[in-house]
């Protein structure tokens, strides 16, 4: 198999066994093994994944969603009507809104870290399928060039079968030819 496999490595990625990557080697053994390569990029469980980070894809998820936005804009909007009319000169929070604006800057001094989490593990996640995208590719591609092979090979043996039945068709109306003409009244 190790011959095999250096001969294919030479033919289909015009390389050397020794000088393929992890990933084309890991490619090449599939294709000769005959396995898939492919996974199912949602089979982790979610137990599988520690519990900060789903807290802060859900908090992601949550706080870049227009749902968020439109009731964020509702809070402040209640917070400022009670502050101002509902409350007048007994509100606790009078304009310009110093304790809001020091939970908005605490939420936000929170918010941006965790969000960032989450597009980090977002981020290494997609690297990850586009590497597994890379060798489930290479590997369409070598099994193409597999098939390609086989058909061309196919192809050259009817050819070569087909030139056989020309040759012994053209030796059999050659005997007839000659038996004809032997055989010919006046001759």
């Amino acid at each position: 198999m190790k011959k095999n496999a250096a001969e294919l490595a030479l033919r289909w990625l015009r390389r050397d066994l020794n000088h393929l990557t992890d990933v084309e080697q890991r490619v090449l053994k599939s294709t000769l093994e005959r396995t898939a390569l492919s996974r199912d990029p949602l089979r982790k469980s979610p137990g599988d994944i520690p519990i900060g980070v789903r807290l802060a894809d859900s908090i992601a998820r949550i706080g870049g969603s227009w749902s968020f936005i439109v009731s964020f804009l509702v809070f402040l909007a209640i917070w400022v009507l009670t502050n101002t009319l509902l409350l007048g000169a007994e509100s606790f929070d009078p304009y310009p809104f110093i304790f809001l604006n020091l939970m908005l800057s605490m939420l936000a001094a929170l918010q941006a870290p965790v969000i960032m989490m989450s597009q980090n593990r977002q981020a290494e996640h997609d690297r990850i399928d586009a590497a597994h995208d890379y060798e489930v590719n290479l590997k369409a591609e070598i099994e193409i060039m597999a098939l390609h092979e086989k058909l061309d090979e196919l192809r050259h043996q009817e050819i070569v079968a087909m030139r056989e039945e020309i040759r012994e068709i053209a030796a059999e109306i050659a005997r007839l030819h000659a038996g004809a003409a032997d055989g010919a009244p006046g001759a």
